[in-house]
């Protein structure tokens, strides 16, 4: 039996730090449900006009929560169902249990786990699991980007004209879609084309692993891009708001990312339709 002091244990528990290897197998856990969940009949919500909400996404991220809580007591957790969960301000998890629930309602096997954990304000971890390609993106600050364990880059695409972009659309707000189709249909017309996946993690991962050159997208929530954007940082991409600033984690959530020249060149684009 351990003689020491209860009050000890637990602040020895809050300072506890989770490992890169640790979101991993968060993200593979819960991915996993999500796999055993797919293509069967689903509970489908509303959170808004077309806002899907699934049972699923709330199993995985119960699972998330209650394995977070467990392992980490203390921390705080931002999670996309449940909203902010209190704990300290140092240690903090981003957590997206179903990146991609509309593609997951249809059968569309595109979807992930996202999870990201940052301290003291910093992202400093990330994992994004695509359970229909056992597909695992992770990152740790200052120490590269991964696929699978493989190290992964960004493309080496110079020229607009040689990329492969891609985007995603708001769930609300009529003029941001507008808008948003106009930026689709310049961008088509300046590079190989623009495709829209429906999955703001995985969009992200594509252009940290070269699949992709450049993302943007005009409305998100902290928990879709954490992960995902630290993943293209540490893969040697750029990863700013849409009007270039650097800190990109905060309201109003936008992104723009890419390789260092597709990056600076989308940015410029960007200078004048915005």
């Amino acid at each position: 039996m351990s003689s020491t002091p209860a009050h000890l244990i637990n602040i020895r528990w809050l300072k506890m730090t989770p490992s890169r290897s640790d979101l991993i197998e968060l993200a593979r856990k819960a991915g996993s449900l999500l796999r055993e969940g797919y293509g069967k009949q689903h509970a489908i919500d509303h959170k808004g006009r077309i806002d899907l909400v699934t049972e699923m996404d709330r199993k995985s991220e119960a699972f998330l929560i209650q394995e977070i809580q467990a392992k980490f007591p203390g921390h705080s957790i931002y999670s996309e169902e449940s909203g902010r969960l209190s704990g300290q301000d140092h240690s903090c998890w981003y957590i997206d249990p179903l990146d991609g629930t509309t593609n997951y309602a249809h059968n569309i096997p595109f979807f992930t786990v996202s999870i990201a954990y940052a301290e003291a304000g910093e992202m400093r971890l990330g994992a994004v699991y695509d359970p229909m390609r056992d597909e695992c993106f992770s990152a740790e600050r200052g120490k590269g980007a991964w696929l699978n364990e493989n190290p992964i880059r960004v493309s080496k695409t110079n020229e607009m004209l040689d990329s492969l972009l891609v985007t995603g659309f708001p769930y609300e707000g009529e003029s941001l879609r507008s808008l948003n189709l106009k930026n689709f249909a310049h961008f088509t017309n300046l590079s190989q084309g623009v495709r829209r996946l429906g999955s703001a993690a995985l969009d992200l991962c594509y252009v940290a692993s070269g699949r992709v050159d450049g993302y943007w997208e005009l409305s998100l929530r902290a928990y879709d891009l954490a992960a995902g954007a630290l993943i293209v940082e540490e893969a040697g991409g750029v990863v700013t708001s849409i009007r270039g600033e650097a800190d990109y984690l905060k309201m109003p959530f936008s992104i723009l990312a890419g390789n260092p020249t597709i990056h600076r060149l989308m940015l410029a684009e960007f200078q004048h339709l915005l």
